[in-house]
């Protein structure tokens, strides 16, 4: 049988993108820029919580925010209704960013904004798989995790929780309503992927543990500017 040879295309993609993520990084860490990387299965409440954590976070930083969506602009008209500087970035059908078109983004957002940022907030498109292939630059990952989703996602999703800085555990005000969820097993299942994953129930419905987020968050950008 004849040699065939094989191309690794796949590889050559991600670290380019890999390089451009990191250069980045840097020209963020420059400015006083951090940029926060939001991941999330359809439906978990990534917008809701988004508003929550503006809300909360409200006078202490200037923050601006990039909403990936396939198609439409619904995300980024309610983020902008909360004042701060919002844009609506279409992927073309793919179903994650780059780092390309992070940066693509992010020069948009600084240039609608109009003045420094010190939390850019990446919205990424809703799916638990392609997201996490892909470093966007990003000084922090985050995830949300919604109770209706099951205890068990970090099982079925390995790579996303595993680069996960944080991993947000929502709607906790409807456990009544799913008593096969766990929380204790939930957040056993995200320490089996990645030990060092900080993990926060909240409800973005109620406010509960909004808190919590917002002063890690908070200190994150703090720690971030100051080069720790």
């Amino acid at each position: 049988m004849a040699d065939v040879r094989i191309i690794e295309v796949k590889e050559s993609v991600f670290a380019d993108n890999d390089r451009k993520a990191a250069e980045l990084r840097a020209r963020n860490k420059e400015r006083g820029t951090f940029l926060l990387n939001l991941m999330s299965s359809p439906g978990s409440g990534k917008t809701t919580t988004l508003k929550r954590t503006i809300e909360a976070l409200d006078g202490r930083l200037s923050i601006a925010v990039m909403e990936a969506d396939i198609d439409s602009d619904v995300d980024a008209r309610a983020i902008a209704q909360t004042g701060v500087t919002s844009v609506q970035v279409h992927t073309g059908g793919m179903c994650h960013l780059d780092a390309y078109m992070t940066a693509e983004g992010l020069e948009a957002l600084e240039n609608e904004a109009g003045a420094p940022i010190d939390l850019a907030i990446l919205e990424n498109v809703g799916n638990l798989v392609c997201p996490a292939e892909f470093d966007t630059g990003a000084s922090a990952n985050v995830m949300i995790l919604s109770v209706p989703e099951g205890d068990d996602k970090p099982l079925k999703y390995p790579l996303m929780f595993s680069i996960c800085d944080v991993v947000l555990i929502n709607k906790i005000d409807a456990l009544p309503a799913f008593d096969d969820f766990s929380l204790e097993r939930a957040v056993e299942n995200i320490h089996m992927r990645n030990p060092e994953a900080l993990v926060i129930p909240i409800s973005a419905k109620t406010g509960e543990g909004i808190d919590a987020w917002a002063a890690w968050l908070h200190d994150a950008v703090a720690a971030w500017k100051s080069g720790a």
